[in-house]
């Protein structure tokens, strides 16, 4: 196997994993308040957290930007945090008893917030890598490689995370809004036991 396909299985993996539970409920939460028709919207958002971790993960990889690994590790559980609360916030903007679609996600400036979320998530993806080819390395090859298999995996997690909520509400009836505030809880409990477990291990 060649290094640019080992690396792109690697990147792959990295986020198609139980481990990556941070990255995976960060994705959920991002999505939680669209379904297919809205695959536009998802799009953007997510091109805008691509943009954002692309760029960090680069960098730190490179060792052109230095930082603390807790710190980032801490930061992770917060943005998921941040954005499952704003969904509730917008379920909670919608009367029970309207099927109308709850507010976006992140209303104020989606992309935006997007994208600095992507930044901090990209310095944990830098940080397994980084790992892998060891503190001296300059890999350019090696980390096109592991971005596209992240991204990959993270096209085929938002997908699946759709059609999931597609099957859900076309063939269950389940309403947008509980949809919404299911999987928004669901993002913001297993956050909320990311962060203590990294505050008190």
């Amino acid at each position: 196997m060649s290094v640019f396909m080992t690396y792109l299985q690697l990147g792959f993996l990295h986020i198609c994993t139980p481990r990556a539970a941070d990255h995976l409920t960060f994705l959920l939460a991002l999505c939680a308040p669209y379904v297919l028709s809205d695959w536009r919207r998802v799009l953007a958002l997510v091109t805008s957290f691509t943009v954002g971790h692309s760029l960090t993960l680069a960098l730190a990889t490179l060792g052109l930007l230095a930082f603390k690994p807790t710190i980032i590790e801490a930061l992770i559980p917060v943005t998921i945090m941040i954005t499952a609360l704003l969904n509730l916030r917008g379920a909670g903007a919608t009367r029970p008893s309207m099927r109308q679609r709850p507010a976006p996600v992140l209303a104020a400036a989606p992309n935006a917030l997007a994208l600095g979320f992507g930044l901090i998530h990209g310095l944990g993806f830098s940080n397994y890598l980084r790992a892998l080819l060891g503190p001296n390395s300059r890999p350019v090859q090696e980390l096109l490689a592991f971005n596209v298999g992240v991204e990959f995996g993270q096209v085929l997690i938002v997908a699946a995370i759709l059609l999931l909520g597609a099957i859900l509400l076309r063939a269950f009836g389940v309403a947008r809004r509980d949809w919404l505030l299911t999987t928004s809880g669901a993002a913001l409990g297993i956050a909320t036991v990311l962060l203590l477990q990294l505050l008190w291990p």
